[in-house]
């Protein structure tokens, strides 16, 4: 799909807003609300826009401690990754898998737990017993510096 100028400013307007009215996303835009939403439509079904949600505040919610954990797998094989995709796609407090490469792990997740034990609960309970998983090697996060959730459509294309 071409992205012109409108398609780009409704992209950049509802990663920051996603509850914006038809109406004033049209306003902002300088658009009529039928084809602002007919833009808006378009990019759902092509696919650019793939859901809206709310972000929750993790500590509000109890959860202040945020790892980072490289996994290495003990076999390279498609079966065996699957596996492990699989386990971590279920486990409630992981946020973020990773399939990465230039480092010594296979995979990189970011995980957000109520505080120390709740993490080694996590790690010797649950993910170390993924079959395949060999090693692990874990960072925590002391404060994040950057944290967003939108990407730059304008650098895009």
């Amino acid at each position: 799909m071409e992205l012109d100028r409108y398609d780009r400013q409704i992209l950049e307007i509802l990663q920051t807003d996603g509850r914006i009215s038809n109406q004033e996303l049209a306003d902002r835009i300088g658009l009529s609300p039928s084809p602002c939403l007919r833009r808006v439509r378009a990019l759902e079904e092509a696919g650019l826009i793939v859901g809206y949600r709310a972000l929750l505040d993790a500590k509000a919610l109890g959860l202040s401690l945020t790892a980072l954990i490289q996994i290495s797998m003990d076999q390279h094989t498609p079966e065996r990754f699957a596996t492990f995709e699989t386990a971590v796609a279920e486990i409630p407090e992981v946020m973020e898998c990773l399939l990465i490469t230039g480092q010594a792990a296979d995979y990189q997740l970011k995980v957000a737990v109520k505080d120390l034990d709740a993490y080694q609960e996590l790690l010797l309970k649950r993910i170390t017993g993924i079959p395949g998983v060999s090693g692990v090697h874990s960072s925590f996060v002391l404060r994040r510096v950057v944290d967003k959730t939108a990407f730059a459509v304008g650098a895009a294309g």
